[in-house]
């Protein structure tokens, strides 16, 4: 994915689906909140991050073609009070797309999940 994974990161957990096409690329990992912030801007989002509600009506009937359930994880879709948004597209010929959701755990924690297509 070559996103640098900050040190403080723990719980980091992540996959590869092959697609015909295209593959995903799915990583996440919980950060302190004092540190999201700069992990985000490292990122270089165009725009910044919106500010949502849960995107799912209905959690129990979503069902994500590239799962993070598959790591044992929530789906980000599914959560409420997230900031959600693209950080790249394209980023640099390396992914064609990468978008990034931050979720807060409480404690002063937040998982940051990554998705990206290659």
């Amino acid at each position: 994915m070559g996103v640098p994974v900050p040190a403080a990161a723990t719980a980091r957990k992540g996959a590869r689906q092959v697609g015909f096409q295209d593959d995903v690329l799915l990583l996440a990992f919980v950060l302190p909140d004092r540190d999201v912030n700069g992990f985000i801007a490292a990122l270089a989002p165009q725009d910044p991050l919106v500010h949502r509600e849960r995107a799912v009506a209905d959690p129990a009937g979503f069902h994500p073609t590239t799962p993070f359930g598959h790591l044992g994880l929530p789906e980000p879709e599914t959560l409420d009070g997230v900031l959600a948004g693209p950080v790249c597209a394209p980023c640099a010929g390396k992914l064609d797309e990468l978008e990034v959701v931050v979720a807060p755990l409480g404690g002063g924690r937040s998982r940051v999940y990554l998705r990206g297509v290659d």
